[in-house]
């Protein structure tokens, strides 16, 4: 988009906000959090607990020492989702990459993605081949989204964190069954789910449970250029890629809870996922240049299929003790089995088919872990000057676990004329231990002050062996400090933020196996890859800082800055090996990102108290960055989104029975140096939603969503640049319109 472009929009957020704190300067002051305060007399020296209000009257955002964004399962299920990932786009300074409405798109905070965002489910990492696209959003109760790392959770989290938990809360006698369609221009996707919870004496249970299905049929142009040392062109090649297929999948998500007396519980919790793909596909490719010798293969055709399951449970004990104390522990258990078979038949200008490959794998992982929290309220010091003695909520934990993989791999090739067959038996097993432990401390020092100090230590062991390569043993521990304090301002209305960090990314264990994964049409632009035994955590000292204004009917503005300095980054470099390229990832150096978000979020009425019941939410996010060992111009970090913007409106009638909506996402692209021979380019993304909700009775409601009006087309280009020549290649994914209906039954 050019910057002509995008006037209009940073104009809107900028009068929105404008008008907002003009509004706020003659609003009323709003209520403080209501706080109540239990006095035990255990001990002569009373202990005093903070409870932060009820929930009515209780933000997380807002009271919070350590920053935190809550979005609610209403928030959630507002537009009818089928995939979280529709979900986050929506959200204040989240992207998420890739073409819109065809899913596994990368999801990004401060525009980075590739492991600088910790995605979390229940507060634990998803498996390595675990899609969080799959994950239905109606059995999921809130999201929480953290700009700054705290200990209770890993601090591999240089960009952020996004917690998503699934349901807990069970509501008596709920019984809820939706059933919804999607239509585009290129696929069909059903689906249904079934909520329900009840309670029996001191038990009460809750069960979620999705299914869908999604099948489509699309077409993928792309075009190849290249040049050759003296500029001239030798590559012009136009490629088709048409595949059709079909997925079908499913959640479940049991959950039971003991109430043992004494305010014990115990809670056994299960997540299982399951999901089966199958598809055929066509690569055809015509040479435009007779001096273009073109592809090994200028038709392939296959087909793939795979079954991916992945199971976790957990038993979570909370033990109240003595003087407010508190032991939260948890165990678990997990499993993922992904199994996938492949079929390519090659074959060039028309003549016999020279490449008959099958490739079979099979991944199995299960891990044990374990998580707890030993907390306590305290009173420290004295008090002084009329004003209570600071009330201290200390807490120390544990984070363990073992992950134990296998990956096999079978590449078989049939001995045809004309062909070189490469047969490979790529197998490998890897354990990886990690043990984290925490302490953490938050305390109010005056009733308008109160700070956050934790420090985190991680240690990781990564075992792996196989066939054809050294067993790598690699031992990496990041011992985190970390730092958060809320000022609230006098006025009431006023509060700042500041945050100080070391969080890390460490490297994926598939990037640590030395062992080769082989591209059929080798080149600078599809090389082969290898795993770099050698890799090491990159480590991030990062400070945030922000300014929120906060008045009445729920509204807020607010204001915040990023910074963080990266060690040790990581990225591809691009090689040769004899005659065949090979891509690589290494530490190489350091790397600085840099940061703006604006947000506003209020009911118009505040505003203009004639203007209809609407709800205003608006962000804009600005993010520069800097690679040392990558030249300039445009040697962004991870490819980093450098500009965002989200706006949106609901409205909800007088009686509640009528509820609709839009939201305008944004997000901008550009250039992007990855080494000094490669770049990237990535395109400008516009997502315009709206929805509609009608209650037609209190246990039936209809609701209607269109996602992506706009349906913008999706290029990207891969462009590689030395001494020997150039080569380009751009790839277009078609937009398409998605509309779905879904009806809910309360029963």
């Amino acid at each position: 988009m050019s910057k002509p472009a995008l006037r209009p929009i940073a104009a809107a957020i900028a009068s929105l906000s404008l008008l907002l704190a003009a509004s706020a300067a003659h609003a009323d002051d709003a209520p403080d959090v209501v706080k109540a305060k239990l006095v035990t007399a255990a001990t002569p020296a009373m202990q005093m607990v903070t409870i932060k209000g009820s929930a009515a009257t209780y933000d997380a955002r807002r009271d919070d020492t350590a920053s935190k964004v809550v979005v609610n399962s209403e928030e959630i299920q507002k537009y009818g989702d089928t995939s979280v990932n529709d979900v986050l786009k929506r959200l204040p300074g989240i992207t998420v990459g890739g073409a819109a409405g065809r899913g596994g798109g990368e999801i990004r905070m401060r525009g980075l993605g590739a492991g600088y965002t910790q995605i979390l489910i229940n507060g634990e990492k998803a498996p390595a081949g675990f899609s969080i696209d799959n994950l239905a959003p109606d059995v999921i109760e809130r999201i929480e989204v953290l700009r700054a790392a705290s200990a209770e959770f890993s601090t591999q989290s240089i960009a952020g964190t996004i917690n998503i938990v699934l349901k807990k809360t069970v509501k008596l006698d709920q019984h809820v069954f939706k059933l919804s369609g999607a239509k585009g221009s290129t696929f069909s996707s059903p689906s249904a789910s079934i909520q329900w919870s009840d309670r029996d004496g001191a038990m009460s249970y809750s069960m979620g449970a999705n299914a869908w299905r999604y099948q489509y049929d699309r077409t993928t142009p792309s075009y190849e250029t290249g040049t050759d040392a003296a500029g001239v062109a030798d590559v012009a090649r136009a490629s088709t890629w048409s595949d059709h297929g079909r997925s079908d999948g499913f959640n479940l998500s049991p959950r039971i809870n003991w109430a043992l007396g004494g305010g014990d519980t115990l809670t056994w919790q299960t997540f299982i996922n399951y999901n089966t793909f199958s598809s055929d596909s066509q690569s055809l490719t015509s040479v435009e240049l007779a001096a273009d010798p073109g592809p090994d293969y200028d038709r392939i055709d296959g087909n793939f299929n795979s079954h991916n399951g992945f199971a976790r449970t957990d038993l979570n004990w909370v033990k109240q003790l003595q003087e407010g104390a508190k032991l939260d522990a948890k165990f678990g258990v997990n499993g993922l089995r992904n199994n996938s078979d492949s079929f390519n038949l090659g074959s060039k200008e028309g003549r016999a088919p020279t490449l008959e490959r099958t490739v079979a794998s099979k991944t199995t992982e299960q891990g044990f872990s374990s998580q707890g929290k030993y907390s306590r309220p305290l009173v420290l010091g004295a008090a002084h000057d009329g004003e209570q003695a600071p009330e201290h909520a200390l807490s120390l934990g544990w984070d363990v676990g073992v992950t134990d993989r296998d990956d096999h791999r079978r590449q078989r090739e049939a001995p045809i004329a004309g062909s070189n067959p490469t047969n490979l038996d790529e197998d490998f097993s890897a354990r990886i231990t990690r043990v984290a432990l925490f302490g953490q401390d938050e305390w109010n020092i005056t009733p308008r002050w109160s700070m956050y100090a934790g420090v985190r230590w991680e240690g990781y062991q990564t075992e792996i062996d196989g066939a054809g390569f050294d067993p790598v043993s690699q031992r990496s521990s990041v011992l985190s400090p970390l730092f958060q304090t809320l000022y609230k301002l006098p006025n009431k209305k006023d509060q700042l933020r500041l945050a100080l960090t070391r969080t890390y990314k460490a490297p994926a264990t598939a990037n640590m196996v030395p062992r080769n994964f082989i591209s059929a049409n080798n080149s600078r632009l599809d090389p082969d890859r290898r795993g770099n035994p050698l890799l090491k955590p990159e480590v991030a000292l990062g400070l945030d800082a922000s300014i929120e204004h906060y008045f009445e009917d729920g509204a807020m503005l607010s204001a915040s800055a990023s910074l963080r300095q990266i060690d040790d980054y990581t990225h591809n470099v691009l090689m040769q090996e004899g005659e065949r390229w090979l891509a690589m990832q290494v530490n190489d150096g350091r790397a600085e990102t840099r940061g703006i978000e604006l947000e506003a979020k209020f009911p118009l009425r505040t505003v203009f108290e004639a203007a209809p019941a609407l709800d205003v939410r608006a962000s804009v996010s600005r993010n520069w960055s800097r690679v040392d060992s990558v030249p300039g111009p445009d040697n962004r970090l991870d490819q980093q989104v450098p500009l965002s913007a989200t706006v949106g409106l609901d409205y909800k009638s007088a009686d509640g029975e009528l509820s609709t909506g839009t939201s305008f996402s944004f997000r901008n692209g550009g250039l992007a140096r990855l080494t000094d021979s490669q770049s990237g380019y990535n395109p400008v993304r516009r997502d315009l939603d709206v929805y509609a909700l009608w209650k037609i009775d209190p246990r039936n409601n209809v609701r209607v969503a269109v996602s992506n009006l706009l349906a913008q087309d999706y290029t990207t280009e891969s462009l590689y640049a030395d001494a020997q020549g150039t080569s380009a290649r751009s790839t277009t994914n078609a937009g398409e319109t998605q509309f779905r209906v879904t009806v809910e039954r309360r029963f």
